[in-house]
């Protein structure tokens, strides 16, 4: 019996929430974040190169990024603290191009979000402080990377943003173009390493 349930998305193909099988006892809990033959027995076939660590204070608001070429496919979780994870599809003649999905990742939950390749993907923190793992399918290409406003008008991402919470945010996040302007996602290459870089969320 596998140690995950997979959880479909009901209106954008290709996500799932995973929850793991979780054991307790007087000791504390175990758990596999993680297991190859049973995420490939769900069909979920993605091959992870690299995973990363962030840590982030209530109200940062890392995001929406993305890679036109080198795209990275994700499966992300939170360590410790609570998040809300935003994806939109961007896959070019998807039926829900445009459209976002979010789900609230936390620590006590210990949940998990499997992002294909060819989805933008940001993320607000909801604790005081959160721990944020994410493993990828390709490495960070610094000339390749592109990402959309996390404010953006045309897809209005409903961010469950208590009152009184400051949003931080990168200068470049507030930058980047709107969607409107068109996203072009080039043809996958193979997998090169850019060496003693770190990934974007």
């Amino acid at each position: 019996m596998g140690q995950f349930k997979f959880i479909k998305c009901s209106d954008i193909e290709g996500l799932y929430t995973v929850e793991p099988k979780i054991y307790r006892d007087e000791r504390g809990y175990s758990l596999e974040t993680y297991n190859y033959d049973d995420f490939i027995r769900a069909g979920l076939d993605m091959v992870f190169v690299q995973e990363n660590l962030s840590l982030s204070m209530k109200g940062v608001l890392r995001g929406l990024h993305f890679q036109k070429t080198y795209q990275q496919g994700k499966l992300v979780r939170v360590i410790s603290g609570e998040v809300f994870d935003v994806v939109v599809d961007i896959r070019e003649g998807s039926e829900t191009y445009g459209k976002w999905h979010g789900v609230v990742l936390s620590a006590e939950k210990k949940n998990m979000f499997y992002i294909p390749e060819g989805f933008a993907h940001g993320f607000l923190v909801l604790s005081d402080r959160a721990e944020f793992a994410y493993k990828l399918t390709d490495y960070y290409h610094p000339e390749d990377e592109s990402g959309i406003p996390w404010n953006d008008k045309t897809i209005a991402i409903d961010w469950p943003i208590p009152e009184g919470m400051n949003i931080i945010t990168s200068e470049r996040d507030c930058n980047h173009p709107p969607f409107s302007d068109g996203i072009s996602l080039k043809p996958k290459r193979s997998k090169e390493k850019t060496a003693g870089l770190l990934l974007n969320c």
